[in-house]
């Protein structure tokens, strides 16, 4: 067997970095959801973890920010993530809190019409919907990470309207999610310590290929403030 090219080495300890990095500087700015996930039951104290989740969604775009900077060969990951943190925690927050409120909202409809007559009409409604929140949410904190300055309404729509019009890339980058909180709900720690940032990582290059008529014309990105 040939030896490792010293580019292929580099490059490969370069993204096990990445990967052990940005898992911990995620753990650390999600900490407190962290913490009411394994110490509580979500099903019953889902009100603390309506409130937490916001500040944590920072720490996903930063992270977002840091695999764009990796993928361009910029900063370390360390710093990439603290720069990108300090660029979108503003419009993360305010994205984190509309997308919790409408999900808690949806939610709390779901469960209330789940028993009623007209529940097979309803519920399915419903849940779509909560699925498309969540999707638009994932999609719109990759755009936030690339173009820090875009309008959250911009943000949002083009989020929106590429998310349903790539529907199958939206589906798989929520399959990715999916399969990272399942994995998190059986073995936490592996889920923290190993994949979570992997997981992340496929979402954010699945998204951001959807965002791509947006973020890629001419160069510059279409959503940057006073781009028609």
């Amino acid at each position: 067997m040939k030896p490792l090219a010293h580019g292929t080495f580099t490059m490969i300890t370069g993204v096990l970095y990445l990967a052990l990095i940005t898992n911990v500087l995620l753990v650390v700015a999600g900490l407190p959801l962290v913490l009411l996930l394994i110490t509580t039951d979500p099903a019953r104290s889902w009100p603390l973890l309506a409130l937490t989740a916001p500040f944590c969604t920072p720490g996903v775009s930063a992270a977002f920010a840091t695999f764009r900077e990796f993928s361009r060969g910029g900063a370390t990951p360390a710093r990439a993530f603290l720069a990108g943190w300090l660029t979108t925690w503003r419009r993360a927050f305010q994205l984190g809190a509309l997308v919790t409120a409408v999900v808690v909202v949806l939610l709390v409809d779901l469960k209330f019409f789940a028993d009623s007559t007209i529940s097979v009409a309803v519920v399915p409604v419903l849940g779509v919907l909560t699925v498309l929140v969540i999707a638009v949410g994932l999609i719109s904190l990759v755009a936030i990470a690339d173009t820090p300055g875009a309008r959250l309404g911009d943000v949002i729509r083009a989020s929106l309207y590429l998310g349903v019009r790539r529907w199958y890339l939206t589906v798989v980058s929520l399959l990715m999610i999916g399969t990272q909180i399942a994995l998190f709900t059986s073995m936490p720690a592996i889920a923290l310590g190993l994949t979570m940032a992997p997981a992340f990582y496929l979402a954010w290059a699945n998204s951001r290929y959807t965002l791509r008529p947006v973020l890629t014309i001419d160069d510059v990105p279409a959503l940057a403030p006073g781009r028609s």
